[in-house]
């Protein structure tokens, strides 16, 4: 399975993925009996729907979910050429993807259906819990190019940060289709903790347009083999963008 991140990216986390059929026809059951709200999206594409399961048919290797509202987002999900699910269940975070969405009946109405997916990815661990970072004063991380790519070092902008990797913004398309491609001697700057060095590999991409039609390239990245108190610095940087988050909202209200 490409797991594609959602707020995203969404990480292939192997340590974290369900094969086990039996565990995802029941985890996807539980979803759809807790009527829990699952975000949608398309691959390629920036605006996320909203849908729901309404049956998980074992016996045909298939899920029955709920269709979009819009008639136009309906018709880029069949069309689409693949798909991201993201949701809840007991405060775990569950991710999987369809290659194809079609169309359906269900209780004489129109309805979406995909396949079983064969694999999900359950995300429970507390320090998997990814922060956006500011984007006033964006965090960066320097990343050495190997030769083919020009050889600089090259900085990019983040978009979030979680103790199992980062998001980055690379805007100019500087690092191509390189997913699994792994960048040794990263260099992540967290303001008021510290550097941090590591090795990056490139877990997934989203293309997103802008209303002015520029292309915003997201890559979700995880660290590989991080040392222990690089990832202390992390996570002391994300209980301070924590507390800073807090501390805003408790101004608001």
């Amino acid at each position: 399975m490409q797991a594609h991140t959602m707020d995203t990216g969404l990480e292939n986390w192997h340590d974290f993925e369900v094969v086990s059929r039996k565990e995802i026809i029941a985890l996807l059951r539980g979803i759809s009996e807790k009527k829990q709200l699952i975000r949608m999206l398309i691959h390629g594409e920036s605006d996320v729907c909203v849908t729901s399961i309404l049956q998980v048919d074992a016996d045909n290797n298939a899920i029955i979910m709920d269709r979009s509202i819009d008639a136009e987002q309906n018709r880029r999900i069949l069309a689409a050429g693949g798909v991201s699910f993201e949701t809840t269940l007991d405060k775990i975070r569950i991710l999987f993807a369809a290659e194809r969405i079609l169309e359906c009946n269900y209780e004489n109405g129109a309805a979406l259906t995909m396949a079983l997916p064969p694999t999900l990815i359950r995300l429970q661990r507390r320090e998997y819990y990814r922060m956006s970072t500011p984007v006033s004063n964006p965090v960066r991380a320097s990343i050495p190019l190997p030769a083919e790519l020009g050889g600089a070092v090259t900085v990019f902008p983040l978009a979030d940060i979680s103790c199992g990797g980062i998001a980055i913004m690379d805007n100019k398309l500087m690092l191509g289709d390189t997913i699994g491609k792994n960048y040794p001697g990263c260099r992540i700057e967290l303001p008021d903790v510290g550097t941090v060095t590591t090795t990056l590999q490139i877990r997934n991409s989203l293309d997103m347009t802008l209303l002015n039609n520029k292309l915003n390239r997201r890559l979700g990245c995880q660290f590989i083999d991080i040392p222990r108190p690089m990832l202390a610095h992390v996570q002391r940087y994300i209980t301070r963008l924590e507390r800073e988050r807090n501390a805003r909202i408790a101004g608001l209200s």
